[in-house]
C-alpha cells in the first residue's frame, strides 16, 4: 500500500470512520475521535485524555499542543481551519521526527522496531523500561536539530510513562504494545469508568 492509498482508502459504516485494518496509526488516534466521525477536534482531544484519567490542565495543554501540531498536516491542500481538526485518514502525514519508527511512514506497525526499543534500551528488566532508559531511548532517537520532533517525542512518553508506571516504576512491554494501536487507552477508560461507579457506590452506602 503506497501513501496516496493510505490517505484515500479508509472504511465507512453507517456514517461513521472506521480506521485501515492495515494503519494500527490511525487505530492509536481513533479513541479520540469521540463521535467517530473521522475528525479530531481540540475538545474530543481533551474529552479522550480526561477518560484515561488526565487532570483538567495536562488534557487542556495535550488538546491544545497536538490540535495545532496536527490539523495542518493532516489537511493537505485545504486551508487553515480556526477549529484545529484533525483528520484521522491522513494522521500518517503527522508523523514527526526523532520517533521510535514503530509506524512506518504509512503508519503501519513495524515489529522489529517496536521489539528493537526493548533489545536496545531495557537493560534491567528485558520486558520493561525504567524511567532512566526512556530517557535513553529517547537521547539515542534524537534526529540533530529536530527540536519539533525531540518535544513531541519527549511530551509523549513521559506523559506514557506517567500514566501506566507499575508500583515499580516499570513501563512494561505489553503496555507500550497496547498503546501503538490504541487499546490501552479503551481499557483505561473501562477501567476509569469502573473506578468512578464503585467509589458512587461506596459513597451511596
Amino acid at each position: 500500500m503506497d501513501s496516496t492509498n493510505s490517505i484515500t482508502n479508509h472504511k465507512q459504516e453507517k456514517g461513521k470512520f472506521k480506521p485501515n485494518d492495515h494503519n494500527v496509526l490511525q487505530k492509536h488516534v481513533f479513541f479520540f475521535d469521540r463521535n467517530q466521525d473521522g475528525l479530531v477536534y481540540p475538545w474530543e482531544t481533551f474529552q479522550g485524555f480526561r477518560a484515561i484519567g488526565c487532570g483538567v490542565l495536562l488534557s487542556a495543554a495535550s488538546a491544545v499542543f497536538i490540535n495545532m501540531g496536527l490539523s495542518r498536516k493532516t489537511r493537505p491542500g485545504k486551508g487553515p481551519s480556526l477549529l484545529f481538526p484533525i483528520e484521522i485518514q491522513n494522521i500518517n502525514l503527522g508523523k514527526h521526527g526523532s520517533d521510535s519508527g514503530v509506524y512506518d511512514k504509512d503508519g503501519r506497525f513495524v515489529h522489529e522496531k517496536f521489539e528493537a526499543i526493548f533489545r536496545n534500551h531495557a537493560r534491567t528488566h528485558p520486558d520493561a523500561l525504567t524511567s532512566s532508559e526512556l530517557m535513553g531511548m529517547l537521547k539515542a532517537n534524537r534526529e540533530p536539530k529536530d527540536y519539533a520532533g525531540w518535544v513531541a517525542s519527549w511530551t509523549e512518553w513521559k506523559t506514557l510513562y506517567s500514566l501506566c508506571k507499575d508500583s515499580n516504576g516499570l513501563l512494561k512491554k505489553e503496555t507500550v504494545k497496547a498503546v501503538y494501536d490504541g487499546s490501552l487507552f479503551e481499557r483505561m477508560e473501562k477501567e476509569k469508568e469502573k473506578q468512578k461507579a464503585s467509589d458512587k457506590k461506596k459513597a451511596s452506602v
